[in-house]
């Protein structure tokens, strides 16, 4: 299944690491990590400022990861009618409660 979808820009994850600013790359790739391992069915859109996860070939997007100078800004979303939760991540934040949070909106989603 991997390499059949296409991300619209032709990223990949290598090509968008080059641009996450060194403070918050272990931060990102830690969340990077997790939703990918949500489901094997998982799908990583690497747009050009961020990156989305997705559930399966629906396309119904759970998480919006982009980082910033100091910070992750996350959106997740759980239903398609409902404004996305967005969230501020530090690099040295707890992440369980997003993690949590994740998890909840990869299953609620459909």
């Amino acid at each position: 299944m991997e390499g059949l979808i296409g991300t619209g820009t032709g990223r990949t994850y290598e090509d968008f690491q080059r641009q996450i600013p060194e403070p918050v790359k272990p931060l990102f790739d830690k969340l990077r990590t997790y939703c990918l391992s949500l489901d094997e069915k998982v799908i990583e859109d690497v747009r050009m400022h961020r990156i989305v996860f997705c559930k399966t070939m629906s396309f119904r997007w759970f998480a919006d990861i982009e980082p910033s100078q100091s910070s992750i800004i996350i959106k997740i979303q759980k239903e398609r009618k409902v404004e996305p939760k967005i969230l501020e991540v530090n690099p040295e934040q707890e992440l369980s409660k997003v993690e949590s949070l994740l998890k909840d909106a990869f299953t609620t989603i459909r």
